[in-house]
């Protein structure tokens, strides 16, 4: 089986962390860790991971504005995005549909579960 890569962009070390752990655990993913949008987007175009988990509420740079450069980017356009927000109201939902991300996964979120979130979501793809 071929190994699945996975970055995560979150500001937060402790979500980065915590989520590291339980993909790693849960789902055998290698997983890459990015702390803000500029750092995120150098990795995912280095790397070109198999998916993106992106954090939408981040000082400086936005993950909304971090989507739209991996968007506009021919290396990683083609990356499923997968956002994490504590935003997951309908008109929200509605909204990130519209920016054709892959998945919208709510904060605070079941770490023990979100490798097979993941993985039914790339399936979809």
């Amino acid at each position: 089986m071929s190994s699945k890569r996975i970055l995560i962009i979150d500001d937060e070390a402790d979500i980065r962390e915590a989520t590291q752990i339980c993909l790693e655990i849960t789902g055998q993913w290698e997983v890459l860790k990015a702390c803000n949008g500029p750092e995120g987007i150098a990795i995912a175009m280095a790397e070109i991971p198999d998916a993106i988990l992106l954090d939408i509420m981040m000082p400086e740079m936005d993950g909304l504005t971090i989507l739209k450069k991996l968007q506009e980017n021919s290396k990683t356009r083609e990356i499923p995005v997968i956002v994490l927000t504590a935003k997951a109201q309908s008109s929200e939902q509605r909204h990130f549909n519209q920016l054709n991300v892959s998945s919208v996964i709510a904060k605070p979120y079941d770490p023990m579960t979100l490798s097979d979130q993941i993985s039914l979501v790339l399936k979809e793809q």
